[in-house]
């Protein structure tokens, strides 16, 4: 065994053996202890709704809620989803729920995966390096929000954020008496100050058991940063630090004794606990918040989940004899974009895969239904080879490009050319949880169109049972169908993707059988829309029986129950409204291999997690790779969504192959979460099935019971593989290596004694270059397990947030048997630009009234100049952040050769204020401010104009004259800040004044030479508005004094003020900006 492998092993006895946790608890916290999962939930929950509250505010819409830690998932999304068309569907908070669940589960995972790294934790001191994963996750889930790939962007922020919330349990940052955030930590362009040396003593041994002022007091008043120092193996520690402390933290032992860790109530300074815990979610807070203002507010939605409705995805087959599939697919996508646009049922995204041969792809993936629309309709059907197509490699690509648990339709009528990716497709459908669904056209008997030289020539095609079984076993193994339907027929068939692309639709009950059967499933009050589809061949008969003993056979196009379609294998079963609820009945009669799946729509739904308990230093559970061990135990962490609270009585594991039925024990832990553990799992292939309600009623139509089934299948198996993750991003032009673990068991545990060879898969989506073995062997003496490595290179020219899914196999010598682990990666470039972009306000003007109730009828203008630095990524978005005005920008080159983008900032006087968000292309975002306060002018009024000049200028010398003016800035106004000649050569005097009205009034008073004829004076009010009073002298004439009724005011074009006289103008130059 290499030295490599003796050292994991030796980790992970230690890790085995060792007591309490080292960190915030993962998952689930002790009582009245916070768990990391909650951190990031509440977090989520707060920042989520204060963004749905801004987006309502700019609509003019009511929002319901506060925002405080009492916020739950389902109260959030119901808000959050509130709209005019909310009655006509049922709200669903499935997906909001399951992509939360994939951030906390990622959160959790790098006590896994990083339990001894002191950066990941805070500990040792590590500040540096602490901030430098922040700084690098940040950037990297900027890049995929901004490239959309939401999947690893959920993955790479709850990494993070475990990181960012330890800070606050392992440092000293609480007991220096904050109240806020270490924002630094979030801003790397700001240094880390004043922090502990490493030759400066930080603590003292703790008093016997008390362990709560064991911080030195020196290092408390001059509020030096520390964090306690932790070993699992070794207790040295530089002399005078603090330790983590726990059982499992030897340095703890050595003087100074003790630790400084609040990750539960029960650790060294546990009575900071729900302290530091609190300062973790608002540092959350945020943080996320930085992540919205760089991707905007629809994708920051997008990136916690908050949907109504599943992705639109097509995976279709564009060879010559696809024409009319390829014209049903565009029709129903229409619709249905149609239908929903501008509602909350509304796709999120939209996903095309188009396959031929050899060719698959471009996939496109957009946010925008008319790009979708343009081009799907730019497929055209054309060419094809031989008979089988490239459908699993289409298959694939969309497996990985879409959501989880979304819904796939793959448009075919050809075999697939690339079977051998079955294995493959199978992993990622387990990993994605995603249904699939293929509409199979002319099975068995197509004929093909091929395009040759310009002319049409028909080939006869024929998929055969095994080609069309390939595609019944995936469908199965995801939850989906296998329709097979004549293509005059395509168009009855198509009313799945309709039924299925709301996430509020959930399948009650799905099962496959080749023999006569009776299947029961209950039918609960949040129901609607039911529908019952069964496919099998024409002989099939079928029987309904409602929970009050009314029937319907299949010979019944409208019985009483329900209206029933036909399309090729398919019978569409739709329920009528007034269903009864209760336990029903169908019986199918075939001997034939059939399907029957019932689905509706409800809020009432649930997520599942394959999780499995880790003893010793990271006391929890953790995500599961790859499948269940047949024999052994398993346990999933089940949550229920559409509710508050629930009555959940049953969960079991079923396969109908036996049939068996594994029941679980449930652990409650929280209203609607549950740890649901199985014992002695057989081999075999099972799905989830849920039961609550009132378990105590006898009566077949009550309506307290419902029931849920998961789609997708869990398979088990006797192999299990386990890679070893230490990063999850990448730099382009780097290559990174994953060890990887193959292990035999019996029972649910190793089998140190088999032996055998296995074949290796290793796959990734991106075709990026990598390095695989092709089989693995377990020798004798090695304890069962085989140990290797996979390598993957990412290209020096791939973009920073392009993700990337690694998959890799192992399959027995007889080819029974096999597991897999999914990887996600991201790349992500070197964080070089860490600065902001910069705001210089040019000016804001304006004609405000300061009545109002007359704001409507007045404009104001805010003009503001960005730049990136000449050394900067430049600028990539500017975007009104608060305001309700038009914004336009325009580029032009600074003096330097910096590149300068001048916003134009409009709006109503009654929005008077406004915050421009400026992001430059790594994501660095700055906020520029400008609010009208004051933007009118002073105003100028001539008091004295007295000159004895003479006609001839060679005699101006020895003769003056004087101009004086009353300046004051309204009794509204901010005050004037000076008076200054502007033009002119004489002397100036002023002197202030208290008007009738109490105003202050400077009286400003020049004097100069005839021969300096003209004076401009500049006055400026303490809002940098300025007004230029003009003066000029006459021949030999004494002019009285201006009075106020001598003078009229008049309107300008820029909304000021100038006297009629022509003798004043003003302009308005703002030079305050206002930053936050």
């Amino acid at each position: 065994m290499s030295t490599k492998w003796s050292f994991l092993l030796l980790l992970a006895v230690v890790l085995a053996l060792t007591g309490r946790t080292q960190s915030f608890k993962p998952l689930f916290a002790s009582e009245n202890s916070i768990s990391h999962r909650s951190i990031t939930i509440r977090a989520v929950l707060r920042k989520t709704a204060e963004v749905c509250q801004d987006i309502a505010a700019a609509e003019g819409r009511d929002f319901g809620l506060t925002i405080d830690d009492g916020l739950t998932i389902e109260r959030v999304h119901q808000e959050c989803s509130s709209s005019s068309d909310i009655s006509s569907s049922r709200l669903s908070s499935f997906l909001f729920h399951a992509f939360i669940a994939d951030m906390y589960l990622s959160n959790a995972h790098v006590d896994l995966n990083f339990p001894l790294s002191a950066e990941h934790h805070f500990d040792d001191e590590g500040f540096q390096g602490g901030r430098d994963i922040i700084t690098l996750g940040v950037s990297a889930v900027k890049s995929n929000v901004k490239m959309e790939n939401f999947i690893i962007g959920r993955l790479n922020l709850g990494a993070l954020l475990h990181t960012l919330q330890d800070f606050y349990s392992h440092s000293n940052w609480v007991e220096l008496g904050n109240t806020a955030p270490y924002n630094v930590l979030i801003t790397p362009n700001q240094p880390l100050e004043n922090l502990a040396g490493t030759d400066i003593p930080t603590c003292r041994n703790c008093d016997e058991e008390i362990c709560d002022d064991n911080i030195l007091p020196n290092v408390l008043e001059d509020r030096l940063l520390t964090s306690g120092y932790f070993n699992l193996f070794f207790s040295e520690k530089p002399d005078g630090k603090c330790s983590h402390g726990g059982t499992a933290d030897r340095t703890s032992r050595k003087d100074p004794m003790g630790g400084i860790n609040k990750d539960d109530i029960e650790s060294s300074h546990g009575s900071l606990h729900n302290q530091a815990a609190n300062l973790a979610v608002t540092a959350t807070m945020e943080l996320l918040e930085d992540i919205r203002l760089a991707g905007g507010d629809k994708n920051f939605l997008r990136l916690m989940g908050l949907s109504q409705s599943s992705v639109l995805c097509y995976v279709i087959d564009t060879t010559g004899s696809m024409a009319d599939d390829i014209e049903e697919a565009k029709r129903v996508a229409f619709e249905i974009i149609d239908r929903r646009r501008g509602t909350t049922r509304e796709p999120p995204g939209y996903i095309l895969v188009p396959f031929n041969d050899p060719a698959v792809g471009p996939v496109l993936v957009t946010t925008d239904a008319d790009t979708f629309k343009e081009r799907i309709n730019e497929l055209t059907a054309f060419g094809g080879g031989d008979n089988p197509e490239m459908s699993l490699s289409g298959l694939q690509l969309a497996l990985i490009t879409a959501p989880p648990s979304s819904e796939i339709f793959v448009f075919t009528d050809a075999p697939a050319k690339d079977a051998h990716l079955k294995s493959t497709i199978t992993a990622l459908i387990e990993s994605m949880k995603s249904v699939v669904t293929f509409l199979l056209t002319d099975v068995l008997s197509s004929r093909r169109k091929r395009r040759r030289q310009g002319e049409m020539s028909r080939v006869r095609r024929v998929v055969s049972q095994a080609d069309a079984q390939l595609y019944r076993d995936l469908a199965r193994a995801s939850g989906g169908q296998t329709i097979e339907v004549s293509k005059l027929d395509l168009a009855l068939a198509t009313s799945v993707i309709e039924d299925s692309s709301d996430s509020a639709t959930v399948t009650i009950f799905q099962e496959v059988s080749s023999e006569p059967e009776n299947f029961l499933f209950t039918i609960d009050s949040s129901l609607r829309n039911i529908i019952i589809s069964i496919t099998g061949n024409s002989a099939l008969t079928f029987n309904l029986t409602s929970s009050t003993g009314v029937s319907q056979n299949s010979s019944e196009s409208s019985g009483p129950l329900a209206s029933l379609s036909l399309a090729g294998n398919l019978r569409r079963l739709r329920l009528n409204n007034n269903s009864e609820t209760g336990l029903w009945e169908i019986s199918i009669d075939s001997d034939d291999p059939y399907s029957v799946k019932v689905t509706g729509q409800s809020p009432l739904n649930f997520i599942y997690n394959l999780v499995e308990a880790h003893e010793g230093l990271h006391a929890d559970f953790f995500l599961k790779q790859g499948r269940p061990l047949s024999g052994g135990n398993a346990t999933i962490l089940v949550t229920v969504t559409g509710t508050d609270i629930v009555n959940l009585t049953e969960v079991t594991l079923y396969d109908n192959s036996g049939p068996t039925d594994v029941n679980g024990t449930l652990q409650s832990s929280g209203a609607t979460d549950f740890l649901v553990t199985f014992n002695e799992i057989p081999a075999g292939d099972f799905v989830v099935r849920l039961k609550g309600g009132d378990s105590n009623s006898s009566s077949r139509s009550t309506s307290s019971r419902f029931q849920r089934q998961a789609s997708t299948r869990i398979m088990t198996s006797n192999i299990s593989v386990v890679a070893q993750v230490n990063t999850t991003n990448i730099e382009p032009g780097s290559t990174i290596f994953i060890p990887f673990t193959v292990t035999i068991t019996t029972g649910g545990v190793t089998n140190e004694n088999a032996t055998g060879t296995f074949t290796v898969r290793a796959t990734n989506d991106r075709s990026f270059n990598f390095s695989s073995p092709g089989s693995v062997t377990i020798e004798a003496d090695s304890g069962g397990k085989a140990n290797d490595t996979v390598s993957l290179t990412v290209p020096e020219s791939a973009p920073s947030g392009t993700d990337v899914t690694l998959t890799i196999e192992a399959e027995n010598a007889a080819a029974t048997e096999i597991n897999f682990v999914v990887l996600r990666f991201s790349v992500a470039a070197k964080v070089t630009d860490v600065t902001g972009p910069v705001c210089q306000v040019v000016r804001t003007f304006g004609n405000c009234s300061f009545n109002s109730a007359r704001c409507d009828s007045s404009q104001w203008v805010f003009v503001v100049e960005v730049t990136d630095r000449v050394d900067g990524t430049g600028i990539d978005s500017i975007t009104v952040r608060e305001g309700n005005g038009t914004l336009n920008t325009s580029i032009m080159v600074g003096e330097g050769g910096e590149e300068i983008t001048e916003a134009f900032y409009q709006a109503s006087c009654c929005a008077d204020r406004v915050e421009l968000s400026v992001v430059d292309n790594v994501g660095n975002v700055a906020i520029c401010v400008g609010q009208v306060t004051d933007v009118l002018p002073p105003v100028c009024q001539e008091v004295s104009r007295a000159t004895n000049c003479p006609s001839s200028s060679s005699l101006c010398d020895s003769f003056q004259w004087e101009f004086v003016v009353n300046v004051t800035d309204d009794i509204n106004g901010v005050g004037i800040d000076n008076i200054t000649i502007h033009e002119g050569n004489g002397t100036l005097n002023t002197t202030t004044v208290v008007g009738p009205s109490g105003e202050n009034t400077i009286v400003a008073s020049f004097r100069a030479s005839c021969c300096a004829n003209r004076v401009e004076l500049s006055a400026v009010d303490k809002a940098g508005n300025e007004v230029i009073c003009v003066g000029q002298a006459r021949e030999s004439t004494t002019v009285a004094p201006v009075t106020t009724a001598n003078v009229t005011n008049e309107e300008t074009n820029t909304g000021g003020q100038m006297f009629s006289t022509s003798h004043c103008l003003w302009i308005t130059v703002v030079s305050f900006p206002l930053w936050r």
